[in-house]
C-alpha cells in the first residue's frame, strides 16, 4: 500500500503514505477486555500487525477497553498516543503517568501527520472521540462506538465538501448491556436476530444520512468466551448479515476488513480468519462467584455510588448482590420507590468499582441487573447512563457543581447550531425508547413509524 488505508480487528484504522504505516487507531491486539469476557471475533493478518506494530501515531477513541487496552499498548510504547480533548482528561493522566509520549488534539483542528494525511479530532458529551482522517483527499469518518453529539452538522458539512467519503461506525450494537433479569429472577430475553430489521438497512439509512460516498463496518467484531456471558453469543451479527437489506443507490458498502488505494479509488478485501470458539471459565480472570465483599469493600462501594449526586435524585437505592449477600447503598433524600441490584462477582466488581470503569461490568453482560420500581423504557438510560459511567467516571463530574461546568463546556465547544443538534438527538433516542416500550419491533406500526423517522432524516 502506497498512500490509502486499511480497517482490521476490531476498530483499527492504518493509514499508510509513501508506503508506510503513519496512523492507527484503538489498537485492540492483545488482552480480554470487559474482565475476560471478550475475545477476538478474527485475527489479525501479518502485514495489518506488522503495519500497527511499525506506525508513528496511534488515535485513542475512548476508554472502553477495546478500543483503549493497556496490554496492547504495552506493545506501542515508542507511538506518539493522540488523545481527543475529553473534559477531565483522565486517559491522558493515566498514560502520562505511565511514561507515554501522549498528545491532546484540540477540537476542531486539522494536524497533519504526513505529505498526505492530515487529521481533525472531536470530543462529544458522551466521552466518545470522533476522527476525521483525510488521505489524499479522500475523507474518512471514523466515529467506531459514538454518535458525534451536537457535531453531525458539521460532519456532513464537510462530507459534502469531500470528493470521496467513508463511514466507519458501530452498527451491531444491540447486545451490548442486556443482562436484564426481572425481579422472580428470571432473564429479560432480547429480542432473536431473525426479529430485528435487517441490518444491512440500518446501516444503509445511516450512510445516507450523512452523505457518505462508502460505509465500512466497524468498531463491532469481537465474541463472547466467559461461560457466565457466552450466552449473549447468539444476539451478534456475524460478517455475512450485515449485508442483509443493504440497497443503497447513493452509497456503497465495503467488506468490514478491506484495503483502499486513496490514489486509484480501488479497493480489495482482506482474508482475516475467524478465530476458534471456547468457553472460558470466569475463575480464569480473577472472578469466583462465591466470594463475598469484606467491610471495607462495602465501604468502598457506598462511597463510590454516594458520591454521585444525580443519583440520590432519582433513585431510593443500588442493591449489591455478592457471594449471595445483599448490600443496600441508601441514595434518596426521598423516596421514590426506585432501585437497582447488580448481582456481580467480588473481583471484577471491586476493581471497577476502585478504578471508576463501572461499564465494563455493564458492557461485559455477566453482571446480572435487575431494576425495581418504574424505571421506563430506557432501562438504565438516561439516569444511570451516561451518569456514572461517563459523565462521573471519565468526565470525573460527580456532583451538580462540576456537571453543570461539564455541560456547560460541551455546549460552549459545540456552539448554538451543536446544541440544536444535540436536542434534536436527545429528543430522537427518548422517542424510540418509547416507541419500543408499546409497540414490537416486528409490527407493521413501529416498521412504518421506523420507516417515516428515516425519510425525515434523509430530509
Amino acid at each position: 500500500m502506497n498512500i490509502g488505508f486499511d480497517t482490521i480487528g476490531n476498530a483499527t484504522l492504518i493509514a499508510y503514505d509513501g508506503g508506510r504505516p503513519v496512523l492507527i487507531t484503538d489498537p485492540w491486539i492483545a488482552g480480554a477486555p470487559y474482565f475476560g469476557s471478550w475475545t477476538f471475533s478474527h485475527e489479525i493478518p501479518a502485514e495489518q500487525m506488522a503495519a500497527i506494530e511499525g506506525s508513528e501515531f496511534v488515535w485513542l477513541s475512548h476508554g472502553h477497553p477495546d478500543h483503549l487496552n493497556q496490554e496492547s499498548l504495552s506493545r506501542l510504547k515508542d507511538k506518539t498516543i493522540l488523545l481527543p480533548n475529553h473534559v477531565g482528561q483522565i486517559i491522558w493522566e493515566g498514560l502520562r503517568d505511565r511514561g507515554y509520549d501522549v498528545r491532546i488534539l484540540q477540537d476542531n483542528v486539522w494536524t497533519r501527520l504526513s505529505d498526505h494525511i492530515r487529521i481533525l479530532c472531536i470530543s462529544d458529551m458522551n466521552q466518545d472521540g470522533v476522527l476525521l482522517v483525510d488521505v489524499n483527499g479522500r475523507l474518512i469518518v471514523d466515529l467506531n462506538d459514538g454518535g458525534a453529539l451536537g457535531w453531525q452538522w458539521y460532519l456532513k458539512k464537510l462530507i459534502r465538501h469531500a470528493p470521496v467519503s467513508f463511514l466507519l461506525k458501530l452498527f451491531a450494537g444491540e447486545a451490548d448491556m442486556r443482562n436484564f433479569f426481572d425481579e422472580q429472577g428470571n432473564r429479560i430475553p432480547l429480542v432473536p436476530k431473525s426479529q430485528r430489521a435487517p441490518l444491512g438497512g440500518i446501516i444503509q439509512h445511516e450512510a445516507e444520512h450523512l452523505g457518505v460516498s462508502y460505509v465500512i463496518p466497524f468498531s463491532s467484531f469481537h465474541k463472547m468466551q466467559r461461560a457466565d456471558s457466552v450466552w449473549v453469543q447468539e444476539f451478534i451479527h456475524e460478517l455475512e448479515e450485515y449485508a442483509a437489506g443493504f440497497a443503497s443507490e447513493r452509497a456503497r458498502l465495503l467488506p468490514a476488513f478491506v484495503r483502499f488505494d486513496c490514489v486509484t479509488d480501488t479497493w480489495t478485501p482482506i482474508d482475516a480468519q475467524r478465530t476458534a470458539d471456547a468457553i472460558v471459565p470466569p475463575e480464569a480472570f480473577g472472578d469466583n462467584w462465591s466470594e463475598p465483599l469484606s467491610s471495607d469493600e462495602v465501604t468502598r462501594a457506598r462511597k463510590y455510588f454516594q458520591s454521585i449526586e444525580h443519583l440520590s435524585e432519582r433513585f431510593d437505592f443500588i442493591n449489591l448482590r455478592v457471594g449471595g449477600t445483599d448490600h443496600a447503598i441508601d441514595l434518596a433524600r426521598k423516596k421514590f420507590n426506585r432501585g437497582v441490584t447488580f448481582e456481580a462477582p467480588r473481583g471484577s466488581l471491586m476493581c471497577a468499582v476502585d478504578n471508576e470503569i463501572f461499564d465494563d461490568m455493564l458492557i461485559g453482560n455477566f453482571m446480572k441487573t435487575t431494576l425495581h420500581g418504574d424505571w421506563g423504557p430506557g432501562g438504565l438510560y438516561p439516569d444511570f447512563c451516561p451518569y456514572v459511567p461517563k459523565y462521573a467516571d471519565n468526565g470525573r463530574a460527580r456532583t451538580q457543581a462540576e456537571l453543570d461546568a461539564y455541560f456547560a463546556e460541551y455546549r460552549r465547544r459545540m456552539g448554538w447550531r451543536g446544541a440544536i443538534d444535540l436536542m434534536r438527538d436527545q429528543i430522537e433516542a427518548r422517542s424510540k425508547n418509547l416507541l419500543r416500550s408499546y409497540v414490537s419491533r416486528e409490527s407493521a406500526v413501529y416498521k412504518a413509524t421506523e420507516h417515516i423517522y428515516h425519510r425525515l432524516r434523509r430530509l
